[in-house]
């Protein structure tokens, strides 16, 4: 109850309430008592209606190109939208390992409610901050290599692989070594704030070991331009400054679907391709749990699914009922290399100071 309902007069005053022709002052002042409750309580009322009515928000952190108006973001708004009875905001932040920083900057005082787009080269940094809560969300996966975690659910995933132009470029190199002992120019990522980036020093790791330090010297000559995230990167590449750029297997069915462009081609490597896995996970801080798990579980429902491959062009998670788009299945490498992420984890340093000191020599 808002307010406590007016007391009813003392017995010794009910009935009557006149005294010499006038009314009682008593009874008007509890009658007055009795008008201002009643209307305070209804002014309080109508403020209460709004607030309960208003739609509950579910914030996303993700990277900047799932929520452009060519990536998966506006349709998978629209959709949830429809079924959650909610305000889907989509927030950019920047490639993967930016949202990473941005979270463990935030702690608990974030604002996110789920966080999309880390991959499993940055998920054991992410576990460690403790911010992370489980999804509860098992099933089976189309992924090529084995993965499970608690707090972070895959969505989709690809190939790493490098793409040039089959026209200017009719024979690529078949591995890391003949890229290196080639003249050929290629344009990569900065592993301090790609994914993508990141995922090439795992790749080499994964493939090398001990002799990964070797393969970067080899291919430091090589290596025209160093991008702070995969869309310099790949522009750079379309524009003719490189012959070769650090992207996916899929990525020149975006070519031939969107541009009705066969010329791109991805060069498969004998030493396998590394498999990068996109996760997303829900904060401990949310003030929107119920929603979260609801927006995760959507992630892999058929709708979602159906619309990773011409939006985010790479594979889902979840086989679609209407199968994989014309290409997907152009570029499969016959090897998957992949590291755990606690494997990762321990390895990152190494092979980041390998990259660098073959790079600034």
């Amino acid at each position: 109850m808002l307010a406590s309902e007016p007391v009813e007069p003392e017995p010794d005053h009910t009935g009557g309430g006149k005294v010499h022709g006038f009314l009682h002052p008593r009874p008007i002042r509890r009658n007055m008592e009795s008008i201002m409750t009643r209307l305070l309580a209804a002014g309080l009322a109508l403020i209460a209606v709004p607030a309960l009515a208003e739609t509950p928000v579910l914030t996303v952190l993700t990277y900047d190109s799932f929520t452009s108006e060519w990536g998966p973001g506006p349709g998978v708004e629209t959709a949830f939208e429809a079924v959650c009875a909610c305000d889907l905001r989509f927030v950019g932040g920047g490639d993967g390992a930016a949202l990473l920083a941005r979270v463990q900057l935030e702690g608990a005082g974030s604002d996110t409610d789920v966080v999309l787009g880390l991959d499993t080269s940055l998920t054991a940094a992410a576990t460690a901050t403790g911010l992370f809560a489980p999804h509860g969300i098992t099933g089976p996966t189309t992924l090529p290599v084995a993965f499970a975690d608690q707090l972070f659910l895959p969505f989709d995933w690809g190939w790493f692989a490098f793409v040039h132009d089959r026209i200017k470029l009719p024979v690529p190199p078949t591995a890391f070594a003949a890229l290196a002992a080639s003249d050929l120019k290629i344009v990569i990522q900065d592993p301090r704030s790609s994914t993508p980036g990141l995922g090439l020093l795992l790749w080499v790791k994964a493939a090398y070991g001990a002799g990964a330090g070797g393969i970067w010297e080899g291919l430091a000559d090589n290596i025209v331009t160093v991008t702070p995230g995969w869309s310099e990167a790949y522009g750079l590449f379309l524009a003719g400054e490189a012959d070769m750029v650090l992207s996916y297997t899929t990525s020149p069915a975006y070519h031939l679907l969107a541009e009705s462009d066969d010329t791109k081609a991805a060069a498969l490597f004998d030493e396998g391709h590394y498999v990068q896995i996109e996760v997303a996970g829900k904060l401990v801080s949310t003030d929107q749990s119920v929603l979260a798990d609801q927006f995760l579980a959507f992630l892999l429902s058929d709708v979602v699914q159906s619309s990773i491959p011409q939006t985010n062009w790479m594979y889902p998670v979840t086989l679609p009922a209407g199968g994989l788009p014309e290409g997907f299945d152009q570029y499969r490498p016959e090897k998957s290399l992949h590291l755990a992420p606690d494997a990762a984890a321990a390895v990152r340093d190494q092979a980041l100071a390998e990259w660098q000191a073959a790079l600034t020599r």
